[in-house]
């Protein structure tokens, strides 16, 4: 891929499988990686796996919800691998329950994940990229975000906001050569999704539920998502920005 080579990415919930994945993709293509994660020992893992390929990887342990631990961990991959070029915000937290049966302390915990870590981490990246007219962000959204998703009432309110905000800034930013554009994953086989199905006979009829209804015929796996995201963060994507790509398997076909 044109112009990964050598440029600074970090990836938040860089351990989970989604973010894992898309660690190596941007490795394999050359990119020294920030992989930045609430479980540092699980970032340690996958930074150790890609230098070991030969790759370049360094790993961050921070608490997406705290501002100042966001500040401090980018700061942190800046000295350690050079300004940053590519934000992937990934990272992602949900727990699945009808609306009206959640409450209020459930719903700040989903929001300081979804919508404030990811406002945190533009806040704290964007000033360099403006600065330096260049620079390339990759919002992972959701599907829900776009079509909605039964008992996901608070974690699509907080994915459509991602995908609001990212139209926004990229029209904020779009003289400054700053491509902004998100990816929205359908259902995928993910730790996530695992908690989201619940386990069992009721989480098995779910997943077979979606598995039939999706018209590839299975679940998402996080091996399907990274491809697009680095493309986005290439150079053959320098004129596309405030654009919402869905990784479904045709489940979701929104205009």
């Amino acid at each position: 891929m044109k112009g990964i080579k050598g440029k600074v990415v970090i990836v938040t919930g860089g351990a989970g499988g989604i973010g894992a994945a898309i660690c190596r993709r941007f490795a394999e293509a050359g990119a020294k990686v920030a992989v930045f994660d609430l479980d540092g020992e699980a970032a340690a893992a996958v930074a150790a796996g890609i230098n070991a390929q030969g790759g370049e990887a360094a790993a961050f342990a921070m608490d997406l919800t705290r501002q100042e631990a966001v500040l401090a961990a980018v700061a942190a991959a800046e000295k350690r691998l050079g300004p940053i070029d590519v934000l992937v915000n990934n990272a992602g937290w949900d727990k699945a329950a009808p609306f009206l049966k959640t409450d209020k302390a459930l719903w700040e915990k989903i929001v300081a994940v979804n919508l404030y870590g990811a406002l945190y981490m533009h806040h704290a990246v964007l000033p360099g990229m403006a600065e330096r007219g260049a620079g390339r962000v990759v919002n992972i959204a959701s599907d829900a975000a776009r079509v909605g998703s039964s008992g996901e009432a608070v974690y699509a309110f907080c994915k459509g906001g991602l995908v609001s905000f990212s139209k926004t800034i990229a029209r904020e930013l779009a003289r400054k050569q700053i491509g902004i554009n998100i990816v929205c994953p359908g259902p995928t086989d993910t730790a996530l999704f695992r908690d989201f199905a619940g386990e069992g006979e009721p989480g098995e009829k779910l997943k077979s539920a979606l598995t039939k209804a999706i018209p590839f015929g299975r679940l998402g796996q996080p091996e399907d998502l990274p491809g697009i995201v680095v493309f986005l963060a290439s150079d053959e994507a320098a004129f596309i920005t405030g654009q919402i790509i869905s990784v479904s398997g045709g489940l979701t076909m929104a205009g």
